[in-house]
C-alpha cells in the first residue's frame, strides 16, 4: 500500500541498483545467514555487494546502502552450474523509515557467468577442502574402532566391533565413492561456474507489475541474441529522469526496452494503490485461511510468514495490510527478515515479518522464541497454525461466501490449490501474478482450476466450510460455467482498447473486486463509529501530553449496541493500537483537506451507507449486508487502462562517448556512471508538481497531521501517537554491532514496561469505574466480554515479557515452561528430608487471611499449590492455556504480583533461563513491572471463576451456631443447600458434632443463598445459628451468610429452614493482621441489620423518613441492576432478600406503628396478612361488590398467601413474608397489595393511628415508588420460591 510513501518524489523510480560479486574482494563467506559448512561449496551462501547505484543520492529518499544490499539478495551471492536451473526471479520489498513512512524495492535476480579464473579456483580450493572433510567422515566409522583411543573426535559413534562386517576394505569404499561423486559437482575444467546477479529499482510507490517489466525487458536486451536499439543507458535514464509518477486517479504509459510498460493509479476517491496479484494469495492459502491471518493481523498476534519464495513473502504481507483499510498496521512490518536479523524474532512486540525457508527444513526443527501467541503461516504448504482462542470474525460464514463467489467467477478455487507442482508456481511469479488465466501455462492434471469445475474438487468434501458454501452456491443458483462464459465473451470485446496485458487487467479486477468486498465489512461494522469518537475537551497541546491516558473512543457504548456474536472480536480489536491510531486521526482533522487519504475515503463510504439506510435501532442486527460498489470501482480502472492519459517521453540517445555503451552478450554491463549520476537540468513537470507534492506529503504522512501545529509539536506528535505501544518499526539493516542489538533491546524493555503501565492502568479505571457505580458513583463502562479481552491481552504481555531473551525454548508458553522449571526446583528441594509440611507451601507466618471474623482456618498461599490445581483441571490442554489459567487464578486471589515476585526471586534459575539483556533480568524495571501488578490487588476480579465454569472445585462450608443458647444440647440432623449464580448442590447433610464439611462439585459461580434447616429430630430440636461461611478452596474467596435467628418449632417465628443470602467477605484487615497474632474484634452487623434480628417487640423505632429513605435505596439498587449490560449485573437476590434489600424495606414499613401485644406473645407481620386474608376471603364470598378490579387483587393476593401456606417446607413466618414479597416484585403485584392492605379494616386494627400504613400520602408516594418496577423482568433465584406452585 502507499501510506506514508516518500512523495516529494515526484518520479517513478529514485535509484537503479545492481548488486552481485564484487571480484576484487572475492569470496567471502556470509557467516550472519547463518548456513552451516557440512553444505557443500556451491550450496553456501557468501557476501553480496551493491556494486552501483545511479544516482548517488536523492534528497528526499537517502540511499541506504547495507538495506539495500539486504534486500536485494536476503540471502548473499549463490552459486550455479550448467547443470542446475537458473531461471530468473523477480521479487519486492520495503524500507520503512523511523518516521514509518516506505520506500519500495524491485528486484531481478538471474545467473551470469564467472569470468573471473581466481574466483572459479577458490571455488575449486573449497571444493577439494570439503571432500576431503566428507571423505574423513565417511571412513571414520570404519577405521576407528582399530585406531588408537585418544583419535580425533567421532563425528559418528563408531560400530560396535562385533558388528563389523569382514571384507571392509570393499564394502565400505563403494558407498564412499558413490557419495564423493555426489558431492564433488564442480571441476574447474569440466563445469561452467555461474554467480547470482540483481538489477532493482528503488521507487516511491508501489508500481510492482511496471517495475517488473521494465526489469525484465532489461534483463532480456543483455541475454538477447540481437543488440537493443538503443544503449541500456538511455532506457535506464529514461526511467529514471524521464517517467513522472501518475497523477492520482491518472494513468501512464512508457517505454520499456520491447514494449510499452502502462502504469495507473487510483484516485483519490478510491481504494489506495495496491499493485500485487492478490489471486496468487488466494490460490496459495485458499480463503478460509486468508480470513484466518486477517483476523490475526487485524488483532495484532505476532505473525510469522514462511516460504522459499521472496516474492511470496512480499505478496501475502503486502495483501494483507492492505485488506485491513482504513486501518493500517502499526507495528513491526519486515515482510523479508534477512537472514543476519533472526535474532529479531526474540522482539516481545507484535510484528508482521517473513522468514525464507530453504525447502529442506520443516517446521517442527524451526526454533522459534515464542509461540504463544504466534500465528504462523508457510505459505508453501498451504498451511497456517493459529494462536488459542482466536475469536472469529463477524460474519465469517457469509464473508468467505461472497469472497468465494468473486474467486469463482475469474475460475477460480476457494480453497487455494494445493495441487500445482512448484515448477508451474515458479512460472506463475515470473509469468507475473494472474497469469493463472491462461489456460495453456499448466497442463490439465497440475491445475485443479482448469481441470474441473473448481468447487468439485476432493478438498471440497474435506473441508466442511466449504463444503457447506458449495451448498450456498447451489441454493444460490450461482452457476460457475455461465459465469465463466460471460467473462469470455466481455474480456474478447474489450481486447481492441485496453492498453496493459489482458492479465494485468485481470490482475486489477480481481484485486478491487476483493478489496471492495473487505472494504464493505469495515464500512458496515463502523457505519457509525463517529458518534462515539470522543473528542477531546482540552487544548491540542495538553491532549498530546496526556494522549497515554485519555480514551478516545466510547468503547462501552459502542460495544453495547453490537450483535452479541460480534462481541469477542470487536472488543479486542478496540483495543489494538491500530484502532487507537485510526480514531487519532479522526480526532486530529478539522477538514476534509487535513484527513489522511484512507480515512477521507473510509468517511465518504459510511456518509454514503447512512444516506442508503438511516441507521435505526432495529438495524442493530447481525443482518450481512454485501458490497455494492465493485462496478464502479472496477470501472474507474478499466477507463484508466483503456484511455491512456500521459504517455512519457520515449527513451533517445545520450550524450555518450564514442566506444561507451557497447556490452557483451550474457553479461549485465557496468554502466557509464557519468551520464546516469544526475538528471536532465530542466525538467518541465519536475518543477510544475513540486509544489502539490510538497502539500500531498505533508498529507500523507502516515499519521494525520495536525495542520494547526508547528512543526516541533507535530513531529513530537507523529512520534508520540506512534510509539504508543511500540518503539521499532524495522530493525536498523546497517549496523548490527552488539552494540546496536543491545540498544534495540533495550528500546524493548522500555516497550514493555510502558505497555505494561498502560494495560494496568487502563484494567484497573475500567474495574474501578465499574465498582464505583455499584457505590452508587459514576457511569458503568466495561462488560464482560471487555474484561476478559483485557485480561487476555495481560496474558499476553505477560508471554511476551517471559519470552524475550529466551535462552532455550521449551514448550509453546515461556511463563508456563518458567513456571515448571521452578516447581521442579522447589519439588527437588522440599523431598529434602529438612522440608516441613507439604512441598512449596510458604508456612504458617505467611498465610492469607481470608476474613478474621469466620472460624475457619486460612487458606495457606502457594505458588505451587495455585499450580497443582491448574494441572488438576483435565478441561485445559495445552501449556498456553495453562498459562492463561493460571494467570486469571491469580488475579481472582489477588496474589498475581506476589507469585511472579516469588517466582522471579531464584535468581539461579532466571539466569539460567534468561540471556543477560531479558526483560526478567533488568532489575529495576522488573521491579517496576511488579509493583504496576500490585496495583491489581485493588479491585476484586472473577476472571477464573467466571470462564472455568465447567470444572470441579472442592467447597468448605462451617455452620456457627451460638454456643451460649443451648447449642451444645442440639439434637436434630442439620442440611444445607448452597446455590450460586451457575448450579446448586442439593441437600447437603452436615455432621451435628463438627458442623463442617468439605465437598466437591460442579462451579457453582458466585455463590447467592444458602438454605440451612434440620429435621426436627431428638429432644431438643431448637438451633441458634449465627452464620454458614462457605468458601471455594481453589480461588480461596469466603462467602458468609449472615443468619442470627433460630430454626425449630415454638421458638423464634416457628422455622424449620431459613434461605439465608450471602456477600463476599473481603480480606479488609489483611495488613494489620500480620502484624499481631490476636484476631480482629468481630464486626458488628449493620445498626438496620441488628433490629431484624431481635424479635419484634423490641426493636428501635425508625422513623417515617428513614423508611422511605430505606424504600427508595432498595428500589433504585434494582432499577441500576437492570440498566447495566448483562453480563455485569450483581446478585438480584442480594437486592431482594440481602442488608437493606426490598424485603426489609417493606418489613420496616410494617413495622411501623404496629401495636404491640401483650407479653411473651410475638405477633408477626404475617399474622396480619393472615388475618387480612381471611376478611378479604369473607368479603369475597358474602358478595360484596366492588370494581372488577378489586376484586382481581383481592383474589391474586389470596391465591399467593394459600400458595405460600401450603408449601410442605418449614420456612416460618417471617420466610413466608420474604417470599410474599419476592413473588409480588416478580408478578408486578406489589403496589396493588399495598393500596389494598391501607384500606384493610383489619389495618385499623392492629396499627396504631401514627402508623405509616395508615398515612394516605405516605401510601401513594410508596404505590408510585413500588411502580418503577413494573418495567423489570424480575427473574427469582429457585431457591427463594422452592415448593410454591405458582
Amino acid at each position: 500500500m502507499t501510506t506514508g510513501f516518500s512523495s516529494n518524489s515526484c518520479r517513478f523510480a529514485d535509484y537503479f541498483v545492481i548488486c552481485g560479486l564484487d571480484t576484487e574482494s572475492g569470496l567471502e563467506p556470509d557467516e550472519l545467514s547463518g548456513e552451516n559448512f557440512e553444505q557443500s561449496p556451491l550450496r553456501r551462501t557468501f557476501k553480496s555487494k551493491v556494486l552501483a547505484h545511479y544516482p548517488e543520492n536523492v534528497e528526499w529518499n537517502p540511499f541506504d546502502q547495507d538495506a539495500v544490499g539486504m534486500l536485494c539478495m536476503p540471502k548473499g551471492l549463490a552459486f550455479r552450474t550448467q547443470v542446475d536451473t537458473r531461471e530468473p526471479q523477480f521479487h519486492s520489498f520495503i524500507i520503512t523509515r523511523e518516521d514509518g513512512s516506505r520506500t519500495y524495492g524491485f528486484a531481478l535476480t538471474f545467473f551470469e557467468e564467472v569470468t573471473s579464473k581466481q574466483i572459479c579456483s577458490a571455488m575449486q580450493t573449497l571444493y577439494h577442502m570439503h571432500n576431503a572433510e566428507q571423505y574423513d567422515i565417511l571412513h571414520t566409522p570404519a577405521t576407528s574402532p582399530q585406531g588408537p583411543e585418544d583419535a580425533a573426535p567421532r563425528p559418528f559413534p563408531p560400530l560396535p566391533p562385533r558388528q563389523l562386517p569382514r571384507p571392509q576394505p570393499t564394502l565400505q569404499a563403494a558407498p564412499a565413492i558413490s557419495r564423493l561423486q555426489r558431492f564433488n559437482s564442480y571441476d574447474i575444467s569440466r563445469d561452467t561456474l555461474f554467480v547470482s546477479k540483481c538489477i532493482c529499482l528503488i521507487a516511491p510507490m508501489a508500481f510492482t507489475q511496471a517495475s517488473r517489466k521494465v526489469l525484465q525487458q532489461l534483463h532480456l536486451a543483455v541475454t538477447a541474441p540481437k543488440p537493443p536499439p538503443l544503449p541500456l543507458e538511455s532506457y535506464i535514464y529514461n526511467v529514471l529522469y524521464e517517467v513522472p509518477l501518475p497523477p492520482a486517479g491518472r494513468s501512464l504509459k512508457f517505454s520499456g526496452v520491447y514494449g510499452p510498460v502502462v502504469c495507473q493509479r487510483p484516485s483519490t476517491a478510491e481504494l489506495p494503490l495496491f499493485d500485487f496479484a492478490m489471486a496468487e494469495v488466494f490460490d496459495l492459502l485458499g480463503v478460509e485461511n486468508v480470513i484466518q491471518l486477517f483476523t490475526c493481523a487485524l488483532l495484532e498476534i505476532q505473525i510469522l510468514l514462511y516460504s522459499q519464495h521472496y516474492h511470496r513473502l512480499m505478496a501475502v504481507a503486502e495483501s494483507i495490510t492492505a485488506l485491513m483499510f482504513p486501518f493500517q498496521w502499526q507495528h513491526v512490518y519486515v515482510p523479508i527478515l534477512p537472514a543476519s536479523l533472526l535474532h529479531f524474532l526474540d522482539a516481545p512486540v507484535p510484528y508482521l515479518m517473513g522468514l525464507h525457508s530453504n525447502g529442506q527444513d520443516d517446521r517442527t526443527n524451526l526454533e522459534l522464541p515464542q509461540e504463544a501467541n504466534l500465528c504462523f503461516v508457510d505459505i508453501d504448504n498451504h498451511f497456517i497454525e493459529l494462536p488459542e482462542d482466536l475469536p472469529q470474525f463477524p460474519n465469517k460464514l457469509e464473508f468467505i461466501q461472497e469472497i468465494s463467489e468473486v474467486l469463482v467467477s475469474f475460475d477460480m478455487a476457494p480453497e487455494g490449490n494445493l495441487l500445482r507442482t512448484s515448477a508451474a508456481q515458479a512460472k506463475f511469479l515470473v509469468g507475473g501474478g494472474g497469469g493463472f488465466r491462461a489456460p495453456d501455462m499448466f497442463p490439465d492434471n497440475r491445475n485443479a482450476n482448469l481441470a474441473s469445475s473448481p468447487l468439485n474438487s476432493y478438498l471440497l468434501r474435506e473441508n466442511e466450510t466449504i463444503a457447506r458454501l458449495q451448498a450456498l452456491v447451489k441454493r444460490t443458483g450461482l452457476s460457475l460455467e455461465k459465469q465463466l462464459d460471460v467473462r469470455e465473451d466481455s474480456s474478447s470485446n474489450k481486447d481492441s482498447r485496453v492498453q496493459c496485458d489482458q492479465e494485468e487487467l485481470l490482475m486489477h479486477q480481481i484485486n478491487i473486486q476483493v478489496r471492495e468486498v473487505f472494504a464493505n465489512r469495515f464500512t458496515q461494522m463502523f457505519a457509525d463509529y463517529e458518534v462515539f469518537v470522543i473528542q477531546p475537551s482540552q487544548d491540542k497541546e495538553s491532549w498530546f501530553t496526556n494522549r497515554d491516558q485519555m480514551q478516545n473512543f466510547d468503547k462501552a457504548s459502542f460495544l453495547s449496541d453490537q450483535p452479541e456474536p460480534y462481541l469477542p472480536f470487536l472488543s479486542r480489536f478496540l483495543e489494538t493500537q491500530m484502532f487507537a491510531s485510526f480514531i487519532d486521526g479522526k480526532i486530529l482533522c478539522h477538514d476534509e483537506e487535513d484527513k489522511e487519504h484512507s480515512l477521507r475515503v473510509f468517511d465518504a463510504r459510511v456518509d454514503k451507507i447512512r444516506m442508503l439506510n438511516v441507521r435505526t435501532p432495529t438495524l442493530r442486527t447481525s443482518m450481512y449486508q454485501r458490497c455494492t460498489n465493485i462496478e464502479e470501482a472496477e470501472k474507474a480502472i478499466e477507463m484508466r487502462v483503456t484511455k491512456m492519459d500521459h504517455t512519457a517521453l520515449h527513451p533517445h540517445l545520450l550524450d555518450m562517448r564514442i566506444g561507451q555503451g557497447r556490452y557483451q552478450q550474457g553479461f549485465f554491463p557496468r554502466l557509464q556512471s557519468d551520464v546516469l549520476s544526475a538528471g536532465p537540468t530542466s525538467n518541465k513537470w519536475a518543477k510544475r508538481s513540486a509544489p502539490a507534492q510538497w502539500r500531498r506529503r505533508d498529507r500523507q504522512k502516515q499519521h494525520a497531521e495536525h495542520l494547526y501545529l508547528d512543526n516541533d509539536q507535530r513531529e513530537k506528535y507523529i512520534q508520540e501517537a506512534r510509539n504508543l505501544g511500540t518503539t521499532i518499526r524495522q530493525p536498523k539493516l546497517s549496523n548490527l554491532s552488539p552494540s546496536v542489538i543491545a540498544h534495540t533491546n533495550w528500546k524493548f524493555v522500555e516497550g514493555l514496561l510502558k505497555e505494561c503501565r498502560n494495560k494496568t492502568k487502563r484494567m484497573l479505571v475500567e474495574k474501578m469505574g465499574r465498582e464505583a457505580v455499584e457505590l452508587g458513583h459514576g457511569e458503568v463502562s466495561i462488560t464482560g466480554v471487555e474484561e476478559n479481552t483485557l485480561i487476555a491481552s495481560l496474558c499476553d504481555l505477560l508471554e511476551r515479557i517471559w519470552s524475550h531473551g529466551l535462552q532455550v525454548k521449551q514448550g509453546k508458553s515461556a511463563l508456563w515452561s518458567h513456571l515448571l522449571h521452578y516447581q521442579e526446583s522447589k519439588e527437588k528441594n522440599d523431598a529434602t528430608p529438612g522440608g516441613l509440611g507439604p512441598p512449596g507451601f510458604i508456612h504458617d507466618s505467611e498465610r492469607r487471611k481470608s476474613d478474621g471474623g469466620c472460624a475457619m482456618p486460612p487458606l495457606k498461599v502457594s505458588l505451587i499449590q495455585d499450580m497443582r490445581h491448574i494441572q488438576n483441571i483435565s478441561e485445559i490442554k495445552t501449556d498456553v492455556g495453562k498459562a492463561r489459567a493460571w494467570v486469571r487464578l491469580s488475579m481472582e486471589k489477588k496474589l498475581l504480583s506476589r507469585h511472579l515476585k516469588q517466582l522471579l526471586s531464584d535468581h539461579e534459575l532466571t539466569k539460567k533461563l534468561y540471556k543477560r539483556y531479558a526483560f526478567l533480568r533488568c532489575d529495576d524495571e522488573k521491579e517496576q513491572f511488579l509493583y504496576h501488578l500490585l496495583s491489581f490487588n485493588a479491585v476484586d476480579y472473577f476472571c477464573f471463576t467466571n470462564v472455568f465454569t465447567t470444572i470441579m472445585i472442592p467447597y468448605h462450608v462451617l455452620v456457627v451456631s451460638s454456643k451460649k443458647l443451648g447449642g451444645s444440647m442440639f439434637t436434630a440432623n442439620p442440611w444445607v443447600c448452597v446455590s450460586g449464580e451457575l448450579a446448586e448442590t442439593g441437600v447437603l447433610q452436615v455432621p451435628r458434632n463438627t458442623l463442617e464439611i468439605t465437598f466437591e462439585c460442579q462451579n457453582l459461580g458466585k455463590l447467592t443463598t444458602v438454605q440451612i434447616g434440620h429435621d426436627n429430630t431428638g429432644l431438643y430440636a431448637k438451633w441458634l445459628v449465627e452464620s454458614v461461611v462457605v468458601r471455594n478452596e481453589i480461588t480461596g474467596h469466603t462467602y458468609k451468610f449472615p443468619c442470627g435467628r433460630w430454626l425449630g418449632k415454638g421458638v423464634d417465628d416457628g422455622s424449620q429452614e431459613r434461605i439465608l443470602v450471602g456477600e463476599l467477605v473481603t480480606a479488609s484487615a489483611e495488613n494489620d493482621e500480620r502484624m499481631c497474632r490476636t484476631p480482629p474484634m468481630q464486626q458488628s452487623p449493620g445498626m438496620m441489620r441488628r433490629f431484624v434480628t431481635i424479635s419484634p417487640s423490641s426493636k428501635p423505632k425508625l422513623n417515617t423518613g428513614q423508611i422511605q429513605e430505606g424504600v427508595g435505596e432498595a428500589i433504585n439498587g434494582i432499577v441500576k441492576h437492570f440498566h447495566k449490560p448483562e453480563k455485569e449485573r450483581g446478585s438480584l437476590t442480594l437486592l431482594l432478600c440481602g442488608e437493606y434489600g426490598l424485603v426489609w424495606a417493606l418489613e420496616q414499613v410494617f413495622q411501623h406503628g404496629f401495636k404491640s401485644p401483650r407479653l411473651f406473645k410475638n405477633v408477626f407481620i404475617w399474622d396480619f396478612l393472615e388475618k387480612s386474608q381471611v376478611h378479604f376471603q369473607n368479603a369475597e364470598q358474602r358478595g360484596v361488590s366492588l370494581d372488577e378490579n378489586w376484586q382481581t387483587r383481592v383474589s391474586d393476593f389470596c391465591r399467593f398467601m394459600r400458595a405460600i401456606n401450603s408449601t410442605s417446607r418449614n420456612i416460618g413466618k417471617d420466610g413466608k413474608f420474604q417470599m410474599l414479597v419476592c413473588l409480588g416484585a416478580r408478578d408486578h403485584l406489589l403496589h396493588h397489595w399495598i393500596a389494598l392492605l391501607a384500606d384493610c379494616p383489619i389495618t385499623a386494627q392492629m396499627y396504631e393511628e401514627i402508623a405509616m400504613i395508615k398515612e394516605h400520602s405516605l401510601v401513594n408516594s410508596l404505590i408510585r415508588v413500588l411502580q418503577t418496577l413494573q418495567e423489570f423482568n424480575i427473574t427469582l433465584e429457585a431457591s427463594l420460591v422452592k415448593g410454591v406452585g405458582i
